[in-house]
């Protein structure tokens, strides 16, 4: 398994893993934050797809790809949080792995290559993830993630709620203070260079 940069081929394997997605959560819903109501057109994903590509080239996003047998079956991104410049040294990652490809590792070797692609660039990453995949969960805070803050009910599918963990990686040499829903410090320390071992889940 490989972990590289974006290519332009690679559209039709990330499009098939992201649309499988939409079957997944019929029996997963702790997977797919931020879906459409219906899958998207093919489209709109490719326009989607170049804007992405477009930033990666232009070094203001950051996407890696894990390939496997000549083909795409999972990728990490980060983007600007936005062009405002007060907000511009932040970046918001978002990954996926398709489904069949989980629990090999390939999600923590897609954070690791993405972390090492974003120093110089950002000062800090941000995600969210469902509070109830601790899969995931477990995974962001080995590679030096740290939740700030916690959303009730902060997605709502299918009639249910359910809570969002938010995530902050620190990248810089010093951080402003952070707390937690408590008001208690949340300590952020830099992200390490060797991932902390842990179980390879997705």
């Amino acid at each position: 398994m490989t972990v590289r940069d974006l290519a332009w081929g690679d559209f039709p394997a990330l499009l098939e893993n992201y649309l499988a997605v939409y079957d997944e959560v019929r029996t997963n819903p702790d997977v797919g934050i931020g879906l459409f109501p219906e899958p998207p057109k093919i489209s709109a994903e490719a326009e989607w797809f170049a804007r992405l590509y477009g930033r990666v080239q232009d070094g203001t996003s950051i996407a890696v790809v894990a390939e496997e047998g000549g083909r795409a079956v999972g990728m990490c991104g980060v983007d600007r949080k936005g062009e405002h410049r007060e907000v511009r040294h932040i970046g918001v990652l978002g990954i996926l792995v398709a489904r069949d490809w989980r629990g090999r590792g390939i999600g923590r070797r897609l954070l690791e290559a993405a972390i090492e692609r974003c120093r110089g660039r950002f000062e800090r990453i941000e995600l969210s993830v469902f509070a109830s995949n601790e899969g995931a969960r477990r995974l962001y805070r080995s590679v030096g993630f740290v939740a700030w803050g916690l959303e009730p009910g902060g997605v709502l599918r299918d009639g249910r709620h359910t809570d969002l963990e938010y995530m902050i990686l620190s990248l810089a040499p010093t951080s402003p203070p952070y707390y937690d829903r408590t008001g208690g410090p949340i300590e952020l320390a830099p992200a390490p260079h060797d991932s902390i071992p842990c179980p390879e889940t997705e």
